[in-house]
């Protein structure tokens, strides 16, 4: 497996996280929720919930997998060691959370569905997520749906003052910061087809008709999809199903088939052929997510107009909120 010694997750991040990102921390709000999550807020209890009742992978426990995980934090760089968690739950799915204290957790519905090698392209996901720091903007983006919702038990005085548009910019970050983690990957197989795979057994695989499934045929899919675009009413469609503002439901992750046309394009562009040959951003670059309240350096001016597009779409967004909560 290739290795990227000192590699700096902004050698491979999504533009388009980058963009989220710039406008997710300009939007009104967003600043006072930072600094309350920060001042209130620790990510203790989750992993203290995870070391009480899930099983912490090592030499001696989930062996093979504890394994995979350390080849995939040699390859991608990263240190000190995180904690890895195996969740007893049917639910295929694996996340990341946490800085003091990282973790990543993998529900056991996901070890019994993919291959070793589909586990490699998940571990090396969810590595990618506390590569880029992502977590902490993951964890504002939870607890800020529960202020609005009204199921955090804490809120500051600050669910009154939450915005609609604020939670759309954060789910939007989301959504774009899961390509920065399927680019990481990708770096760590250098190989498209167990992470396509992996992809197609979470829309709809099962175990007992695994040969019957093709991925060939979901790269096919992924590209009818993309070429809905050329109808500008189903982009619209495309917006809601992302963002149902009426019931206040935003998706946290893109649809997998953008996730494959958008790794699948990657795959053959100059920029990921160039970190395979070494040539890359070393660590000391600034990272790609903290908990400061200013915004990340706008190096050029065209970084900074497309800042402001995403923000006047925001800003759009929060209009057609306030017309839909007024019967408009």
């Amino acid at each position: 497996m290739p290795t990227y010694p000192g590699i700096s997750s902004e050698a491979f991040r999504h533009p388009l996280d980058r963009q989220a990102e710039q406008t997710l921390r300009s939007v009104p709000g967003f600043d006072l929720v930072a600094s309350k999550f920060v001042e209130y807020l620790t990510e203790r209890p989750q992993y203290v919930y995870q070391l009480g009742n899930s099983i912490q992978v090592g030499p001696r426990q989930y062996a093979s997998i504890h394994q995979i995980f350390r080849e995939c934090l040699r390859d991608l760089d990263i240190y000190p060691e995180p904690n890895l968690f195996v969740s007893q739950s049917p639910t295929v799915n694996a996340f990341a959370l946490g800085r003091d204290f990282p973790f990543i957790v993998l529900n056991s519905g996901l070890l019994d569905l993919v291959s070793e090698a589909e586990l490699r392209t998940v571990i090396a996901h969810e590595l990618g997520h506390l590569k880029c720091e992502h977590t902490i903007l993951i964890q504002m983006a939870i607890w800020t749906t529960q202020v609005v919702s009204g199921l955090a038990e804490r809120t500051f005085g600050l669910s009154t003052l939450v915005s609609t548009g604020l939670v759309a910019a954060f789910f939007e970050w989301l959504r774009k910061a899961e390509l920065s983690a399927d680019r990481a990957a990708l770096l760590v197989t250098d190989d498209l087809q167990p992470i396509l795979t992996n992809m197609m057994r979470i829309s709809g695989g099962s175990a007992k008709y695994a040969h019957e499934l093709s991925v060939d045929e979901f790269i096919q899919q992924s590209e009818r999809y993309q070429n809905l675009d050329a109808d500008g009413l189903n982009q619209i469609y495309k917006f809601f199903l992302y963002n149902n503002l009426s019931a206040g439901v935003f998706l946290s992750h893109p649809f997998t088939v953008e996730r494959v046309h958008f790794l699948r394009e990657w795959s053959v562009s100059n920029d990921y052929r160039q970190i395979r040959q070494g040539n890359y951003t070393r660590a000391g670059a600034e990272g790609s997510v903290n908990v400061s309240v200013e915004p990340p350096n706008a190096p050029s001016q065209t970084k900074q107009t497309e800042v402001d597009v995403l923000r006047q779409e925001i800003d759009q967004l929060q209009q057609e909120i306030d017309r839909i909560k007024k019967g408009g």
